[in-house]
């Protein structure tokens, strides 16, 4: 994962760098792998980024990612009223699905949860959470109407922690991101097997 310094302003407060290092320091398993991309600028004063694909074929030549997330950290000094807070999260993670799972009516619940159980799981404490879950379906007619049904759902959220150490938020964001891709959780210390969930047709 690159870690370039760029990344964060010169001026940057030390609550603030303080803050990315914890988000730094979170381990996740193998099949995620993570970037740091140049984060928004207009979101707030101080912004961090980090962006994953979770990858299940990484020995095929051109693999596909079951699934992408980004988190964003948003720090204003002196707090801002709608977050409660100095500091905001704010994700972003799509995931591909079986079009029977994608066709689920408690689909949209259920991917909340992966999320909020998470942090729950991972003790991260936070307030003011509010998000949304989208399903997106396609159908091939006509000249595609050989091409497999495929389903998406996409999750948008954000939230404020409670304490500066964000590691377990982090770590609570890699679970979300792999409970969406599908993945079964890992016990401490216990190594992933690779997966053989089939890869889906890319139109």
């Amino acid at each position: 994962m690159a870690r370039s310094s760029e990344h964060l302003q010169p001026e940057a407060p030390a609550a603030f760098v303080r803050a990315v290092e914890t988000l730094r320091a979170a381990q996740y398993r193998s099949e995620v792998q993570l970037d740091e991309p140049s984060p928004p600028k207009r979101l707030a004063t101080y912004t961090f980024a980090l962006s994953a694909e979770v990858m299940v074929d990484a020995d095929e030549p051109d693999p596909d990612p079951i699934a992408t997330g980004r988190l964003v950290l948003l720090h204003e000094p002196g707090g801002h009223e709608a977050w409660h807070g100095d500091f905001r999260l704010v994700t972003y993670i799509r995931a591909s699905l079986e079009p029977d799972i994608g066709s689920d009516p408690l689909l949209l619940a259920v991917a909340w949860t992966w999320l909020t159980d998470a942090l729950a799981a991972r003790s991260a404490p936070y307030t003011a959470a509010s998000g949304t879950v989208t399903r997106v379906t396609s159908e091939g007619f006509g000249g595609m109407a050989g091409q497999p049904a495929t389903a998406d759902v996409e999750i948008r959220a954000s939230w404020t922690p409670l304490e500066p150490d964000l590691q377990p938020h982090a770590l609570a964001w890699g679970d979300g991101l792999t409970s969406a891709a599908g993945l079964l959780p890992l016990p401490a210390g216990v190594v992933a097997m690779p997966s053989l969930r089939p890869r889906q047709q890319r139109r």
